[in-house]
């Protein structure tokens, strides 16, 4: 359809109040919300991760674009809960104790949600203990942990060793990311894998759940 490639467009351009004006045309006209979301929201959003990795995008843009998939899925998320539709994998992600810092986890977050995961964002300077609380509480198969500091490093190791004594690991694959980090050390602290750039996150994300990159 002419608006879906309209939409398509809007989201890798990063247009959010065009994206979610485009939907709301769409669903008034008779698109089906899903196959807006899988036929042209999550294609635009897996081509802002292709730009990105080919270093045609930057940062910036690859925020901008998130914030168009957040809007575009706006009008779409009442229709879904209504019709028992379920995301693609639900995810807790925070960044560890000690560390401030949250563009990274923002940004992995907006790829996640565009790419259909329910995300619980327990924030910045989150205790292991928040983190295990929240495993608790809404049963994620993923959880997500960002570090933007060399010292704040030991701070994953830290929250993975309390979600094993909660009993929890074996319930839940955990992700690692940013700066200072590296696969090797991603290992070393029992991780179940480590992720470059958010569009590592999201592809780690579906790998892990068996879905198709």
């Amino acid at each position: 359809m002419a608006l879906s490639n309209k939409l398509y467009d809007a989201i890798v351009d990063g247009k959010a109040p065009l994206a979610q004006a485009i939907v709301q045309e769409e669903l008034a006209a008779g698109a089906d919300p899903m196959a807006l979301i899988s036929e042209t929201m999550i294609p635009a959003m897996d081509e802002v991760g292709k730009l990105f990795q080919e270093e045609e995008y930057f940062v910036p843009e690859l925020m901008l674009a998130g914030r168009a998939m957040k809007a575009a899925m706006e009008p779409l998320r009442p229709l879904l809960a209504a019709a028992g539709a379920k995301p693609a994998g639900v995810v807790v992600a925070g960044t560890v104790k000690g560390d401030l810092h949250d563009i990274g986890k923002n940004l992995v977050i907006s790829m996640l949600e565009g790419a259909s995961f329910k995300v619980i964002d327990i924030g910045a300077d989150a205790t292991p203990q928040k983190f295990v609380e929240a495993i608790r509480e809404h049963q994620p198969e993923i959880v997500c942990l960002s570090a933007l500091l060399t010292v704040t490093m030991t701070a994953m190791k830290t929250t993975i060793d309390a979600i094993k004594e909660a009993g929890l690991r074996r319930s839940v694959k955990i992700l690692v990311g940013g700066a200072p980090l590296n696969e090797r050390y991603a290992m070393e602290i029992g991780a179940d894998g480590y992720g470059a750039t958010a569009t590592d996150a999201v592809a780690l994300a579906r790998r892990h759940l068996g879905l198709a990159n």
